[in-house]
Order: C-alpha cells, then sequence, then structure tokens
C-alpha cells in the first residue's frame, strides 16, 4: 500500500514536472526538471518562485523592438539638398513638432548646408518641398517646416536625464544609397552620456568646436546624420550627427542630446537669434610649429594664437594684440581653437571675463566685456 501511495506521488510530480517543463521550455532543459522534480519536491516550488522574479525583472526580449520602431517609423524621413538644379546629398530628419497645419522637422545643419532647395520624402513615398526656418553650424542643428492638411506622424521626445548607460537604444535613418536602404532600423546601447568631442565646423582637419553628445554602439553611417536615435520605448533622445564619427573607429557613434536640439529649434522657430559672444579676433591654433616659427614662441606652446585683432572689438579694447597667445579663460585653460570656442560660448554678450595670456613669453590677464555677434 504504502509503494502504490509513493509511485501515485511520483507521478502527480512528474505530472507537475511535465506541465513545468512546456512553462520554462528554453530556460533550463526538460531532462533536468524531470529529475529535480522528481527528487526534491520543495526545490521545485523555490525554483518556480525565482522563475517567476526572473521574468519580472525582464525589459528587453527576443520578441525585439519592433513596437517601439512602429511608434516612431512614419515621422523619419530622408533629407534630400539640392544644388544647381541636381541632388547633391541626402541625410535623415524627423517630424517632431506639429502647430495647426504646420509640421516641423529636426535635422542636422551639415545635411542641408548651401542647398538651395530642400525636399523631404516621407515613408508613403511622397516628397515634399520644404521650408528652412533656420539652423546653426556650432550645435549642427536644423529646422524645416511645410504645411499640409495631411495628419503626418510626429515622433514623441524623451527625456536623457532618466536614461542610463547600458540602455537599448535604435536608429532610423537613411545610410548609404538612400533610394536602397531608407528608414534602416540599427539597434545597440547607450555606451555613455555627456561626451565632450571635438568637431570642425569646416571641411579642414583642424577642430574648431566641442559638442556634448550622447555615445552609442549602434551603427551609424553616412546618410543616417539627423535621424532620431530613440530608446525602447520608441522616444526620440538624441539625432544622430555622423560628423562626430570616424571612420577609423568600431561601434562608436554620437547624437545630440534632444534637450538641447529641441531648445534650440524652438528659438529658431520664434524667430529669435542664436547669439553667441563675441571677442574681435582671428584664430589659430598655437600648437602648430609653423606658426612658433612664424611668431617666434616656443614650439608646442597649447593655447590660441592671434594673428589679427579687429579694430573698435572688445579684444581690441581690452588690450590684446596679434601675436598674443590665449591660455586661459577664467580659471579654465585653453589648449586650441576648440576649446576656447566652448568656454567663451558659455558666456553671454555683456559679462565680462577674465582672459589669461602670453605676450613675449610672459603671462598677463584682461578684462573682456564680451559683445555679441549679431
Amino acid at each position: 500500500m504504502e509503494q502504490k501511495q509513493n509511485k501515485g506521488k511520483k507521478i502527480v510530480v512528474l505530472v507537475i514536472a511535465f506541465f513545468m517543463t512546456i512553462v520554462v521550455s528554453g530556460v533550463v532543459g526538460a531532462t533536468s526538471i524531470l529529475v529535480v522534480f522528481h527528487y526534491n519536491p520543495d526545490l521545485v516550488r523555490n525554483t518556480v518562485t525565482n522563475i517567476t522574479k526572473t521574468e519580472k525583472e525582464v525589459t528587453v526580449n527576443e520578441n525585439g523592438i519592433a513596437d517601439a520602431v512602429a511608434k516612431v517609423y512614419d515621422s523619419v524621413v530622408i533629407v534630400k539638398n539640392y544644388q544647381k538644379n541636381q541632388l547633391y546629398a541626402t541625410g535623415t530628419g524627423f517630424f517632431y513638432k506639429k502647430e495647426n497645419n504646420t509640421y516641423y522637422l529636426l535635422t542636422n545643419y551639415h545635411v542641408i548646408q548651401n542647398g538651395e532647395k530642400i525636399s523631404v520624402v516621407l515613408t508613403s513615398g511622397e516628397e515634399e518641398e520644404v521650408t528652412v526656418e533656420g539652423g546653426d553650424k556650432y550645435s549642427d542643428i536644423a529646422v524645416l517646416s511645410f504645411q499640409t492638411e495631411k495628419d503626418i506622424a510626429v515622433a514623441e521626445l524623451g527625456d536623457n536625464t532618466s536614461t542610463r548607460v547600458g540602455d537599448t537604444v535604435f536608429a532610423i535613418g537613411a545610410p548609404l544609397d538612400s533610394s536602397v536602404y531608407s528608414w534602416s532600423v540599427t539597434r545597440g546601447i547607450l555606451s555613455g552620456k555627456d561626451r565632450e568631442v571635438k568637431v570642425s565646423t569646416t571641411n579642414s582637419n583642424s577642430s574648431d568646436w566641442i559638442m556634448r553628445v550622447i555615445q552609442t554602439d549602434t551603427a551609424i553611417n553616412s546618410g543616417n546624420s539627423g535621424g532620431p536615435l530613440c530608446n525602447s520605448n520608441g522616444q526620440v533622445i538624441g539625432i544622430t550627427n555622423m560628423k562626430l564619427a570616424s571612420t577609423g573607429i568600431e561601434g562608436m557613434g554620437f547624437a545630440i542630446p534632444i534637450e538641447e536640439a529641441s531648445s534650440l529649434a524652438d528659438t529658431i522657430i520664434r524667430g529669435e537669434d542664436i547669439s553667441r559672444p563675441y571677442l574681435g579676433i582671428s584664430m589659430l591654433d598655437a600648437r602648430d610649429s609653423y606658426y612658433a616659427n612664424y611668431y617666434h614662441y616656443e614650439a608646442g606652446t597649447a593655447g590660441v594664437l592671434i594673428p589679427e585683432v579687429v579694430e573698435g572689438s572688445p579684444a581690441a579694447k581690452a588690450g590684446l594684440r596679434p601675436g598674443d597667445i590665449i591660455v586661459g579663460i577664467g580659471d579654465t585653460e585653453i589648449e586650441d581653437v576648440a576649446s576656447l570656442r566652448y568656454e567663451l560660448y558659455k558666456h553671454k554678450a555683456g559679462e565680462t571675463v577674465v582672459i589669461k595670456y602670453l605676450r613675449e613669453s610672459k603671462t598677463q590677464t584682461t578684462k573682456v566685456t564680451l559683445q555679441s555677434n549679431n
């Protein structure tokens, strides 16, 4: 009788084990579950509890991010830059705002720079000519607009303050050949926040600006510029910027934080100027050995060489001269043109700053009252 009862218990345990094998298939092997359940019924309860806890903690699973992609997909456009009546370049953009029948798009300034005509292609295949509301080369932001009675998807903007390194992110864009690879989706993680990356706003090899950006290992290629970088909820947290990625680097893409981009865009839409303080000097990187020989200072000196001072400018009024080398603003050391602009543009017109400079190898200081560049 006791043997029959035990046999009955074993059958019940095996039935439970078979049921749990179906529930947790893919977590552990079926055979191992049968063995564990047969020999240790108490462990079964503990195992079920642990499995439940694990399932609750999962935020990204093998179903992917298709729902998040679908949420933002139709707000993304191909941006076409026409010069001399021919297609010169393409990039990406997205609708970020709507007011009445006017839709506003965000993209990179370098995508539409020097364009004589700018148009966008919607996911429906329709091409619409757009108005360039304005842009800023240093922030690499441009705002486009057009009016229509049609209902077009507008992207939802996210919040970078709540993002964490390791979060899933994805990009949508038109890499390489936009006629073939439009609206490509690539996925990665948030690799870093608040990165300061030196960039060139011209075609020169030297940097003249520093941007604060988001870093990601999401695949970003030429043509993705201006497109959205989104979180796993399908909210835009950044604008991808190919100008910050080098062809010699693997897995390091960058994006402009959406808070900064949308704030500048709203300023442009309101018709307000994006003003920055003005010193009134031309600038060269002092480390260049050619300039050191020409202006007779020690080679390798860090700072910004002043070859020319505009008459009547704030710099002229402060006593700065050609040949001086700026090595500091306030308590911050200046290494090159990029760092000078970055520190200078933290201030506003009307503010007075202390500039440290070298003249004939001697360190001096002067106070400069900044003016607007407009």
